[in-house]
């Protein structure tokens, strides 16, 4: 249903707000100070003192906020550190928490559980003007503007008083509880449609994984003769594939970056890459190297490079030439391969495991290095096999990508009308009482 379906209210005022010049004449705009009954943060504990068990009064931090209802932390205090803790301030369910700091900034949850905080978070407590069910809607409309007085670099904050400070749409008390809820009808029912989206691109992304852990350890040829590998982690392939220690397949590029070589960024999610271009494909910038600048590393394009996070996502292929930090591994083919056929294995969920066995340097803290890349042998199929293994991959994979593109689209479709439907509800340019 669109949002010309819903008719309009009878008469309108002017306001001086951002978000709604206008609102329904008999609405009223209140400061958020005067609107709810009290505002405030937490007072942090000392943690070398308090109790912390079940079945006490939970204590909200931050990082645990989510959008929605918050029905318990992972944390709770007993009755004994209340005691001790005269200062810290307990807020009853129903009373809103907003993020003021870091990650989950603007981060929006309701009580429903008696809570303290710390003083990261900013508390809303329900009064008899402003219900906690339509102040939570409001709110989220409001965030953007709320954010836009963030100040602050890597860690933004939001001051109380700036919050304190802002204004909210008051509609009369009935009113707000038909909007509160019917907005918690039609975004339960968004919500249930985009579940829906991003569980059938889970099936697709494992479809995906299918297709290339198939063709990669087994080849194109479903009766091809097979044989034991007498390696664990590949099992039986293809009987005319060669199995190699992988030190002879690939060797270290220990060359030291080049004057005019480019600074380049390891990703999961997007491999080696220009780091300007990461910057511009994320949306933000990234943190710069600032030491041993002199022991950056070059790269080639192909080179495939050993990440700190390759025990997680598998090895990362480099698309451009350029230089990248001295911490890196750099692996470059000592015969001709198909980067695309090894840049399918090296992410492949069966790789992925087999690096993991190498694990120790987990618990110890240490980065994977060449020796743990050597310890995990390797299969090779003739070069032209690669690259028709390679070509069908990327064929079965631009059909998934842009199942998952077209899946993406209507999920990014569903969140924007769920946003535009609260911002018109609360502000009351459709009438939906």
């Amino acid at each position: 249903m669109g949002m010309a379906a819903y008719p309009a209210y009878d008469s309108y005022k002017e306001t001086h707000l951002e978000i709604a010049p206008t609102i329904p004449a008999h609405w009223q705009v209140w400061k958020v100070s005067h609107a709810f009954q009290k505002i405030g943060s937490g007072t942090t504990p000392d943690t070398g003192k308090a109790v912390f068990y079940g079945g006490g009064i939970s204590w909200l931090q931050t990082g645990d906020l989510t959008d929605g209802s918050i029905t318990s932390t992972n944390k709770t205090i007993s009755p004994l550190a209340l005691r001790e803790f005269s200062t810290l301030k307990v807020y009853p369910p129903g009373s809103l928490v907003m993020a003021m700091y870091g990650a989950t900034i603007g981060k929006l949850g309701k009580l429903e559980i008696s809570a303290a905080t710390n003083q990261a978070c900013c508390v809303f407590a329900e009064s008899d003007v402003v219900t906690s069910d339509f102040a939570f809607y409001s709110l989220l409309a409001m965030r953007p503007y709320i954010l836009a007085d963030a100040y602050g670099g890597g860690q933004p904050n939001i001051s109380q008083q700036v919050i304190k400070a802002f204004q909210v749409i008051v509609p009369p008390l009935p009113e707000q509880r038909a909007i509160a809820a019917f907005l918690d009808d039609k975004c339960a029912k968004i919500d249930g449609a985009v579940k829906i989206k991003e569980d059938q691109i889970a099936l697709l992304r494992e479809r995906r994984q299918i297709i290339i852990q198939d063709a990669v350890t087994s080849g194109l040829n479903p009766v091809a003769p097979m044989k034991d590998s007498a390696i664990d982690w590949i099992g039986q392939i293809p009987a005319h594939w060669e199995v190699r220690r992988s030190k002879f397949v690939f060797t270290q590029r220990k060359e030291l970056a080049r004057k005019d070589d480019i600074q380049l960024s390891a990703t999961q999610s997007y491999g080696v890459i220009p780091q300007e271009e990461y910057e511009e494909l994320v949306g933000r910038r990234v943190v710069k190297i600032q030491t041993n600048l002199e022991k950056r590393k070059h790269v080639e394009l192909d080179d495939f490079v050993i990440s700190m996070r390759s025990f997680q996502g598998g090895l990362e292929r480099a698309w451009a030439a350029g230089c990248i930090r001295s911490s890196y591994i750099i692996l470059r083919p000592l015969e001709e391969i198909c980067p695309t056929f090894f840049g399918y294995l090296f992410k492949s969920p069966r790789y992925i495991k087999a690096l993991q066995t190498t694990a120790s340097f987990i618990r110890d803290g240490q980065d994977l290095n060449f020796e743990n890349f050597a310890m995990v042998d390797l299969f090779l199929p003739p070069i032209s096999e690669q690259r028709e293994i390679a070509k069908e991959i990327k064929r079965g994979c631009e059909k998934i990508e842009n199942g998952i593109a077209i899946k993406d689209r209507q999920i990014e479709a569903l969140k924007e009308y769920k946003t535009s439907l609260i911002n018109a509800a609360v502000t009351g340019k459709i009438k939906v009482v």
